[in-house]
């Protein structure tokens, strides 16, 4: 161990101890990561680039939206959790990310067919889409 990574423990021992006087823990961090999984699992996924052709509430869920996509050889109905995020109208004609190949469901009543990409920023929910607004509906994300 080199003299600035002794110093380094020595610090982090330090400040363990005098937290450990005032009845305080210091703890890890936690990962928030996943599970890894295989290539082999991540390939079986279909993701696709959608076009939401309309977009409404669901009728028997305060947070759900119904929303029927274009994958360029199919159109779909999707269920999705971004009505406190996203206006319906705001969504038609929106280029999005889908998980195409997820096997169908039903979500208080309604069938979901596929799944959209979204990221959450603190309180925000984030679709995912093609920085390129001439991607057609259907095209492979790799």
């Amino acid at each position: 161990m080199s003299g600035r990574d002794a110093e380094a423990a020595f610090r982090l021992m330090s400040v363990s101890v005098l937290w450990a006087a005032f009845g305080l823990v210091l703890k890890p961090i936690e990962s928030t990561m996943a599970d890894p999984i295989s290539y082999d699992d991540f390939a079986k996924l279909e993701l696709r680039i959608a076009r939401v052709l309309e977009a409404r509430p669901h009728p028997n869920a305060d947070k759900l939206l119904l929303l029927q996509v274009d994958v360029g050889d199919q159109q779909k109905q999707i269920v999705a959790g971004i009505k406190q995020h996203y206006a319906p109208d705001d969504l038609i004609g929106k280029l999005i990310v889908i998980v195409n190949n997820l096997e169908p469901a039903m979500l208080r009543g309604e069938a979901s067919n596929g799944m959209l990409l979204a990221a959450s920023s603190g309180d925000q929910v984030v679709l995912l889409t093609p920085d390129v607004p001439t991607c057609m509906p259907g095209s492979k994300v790799r």
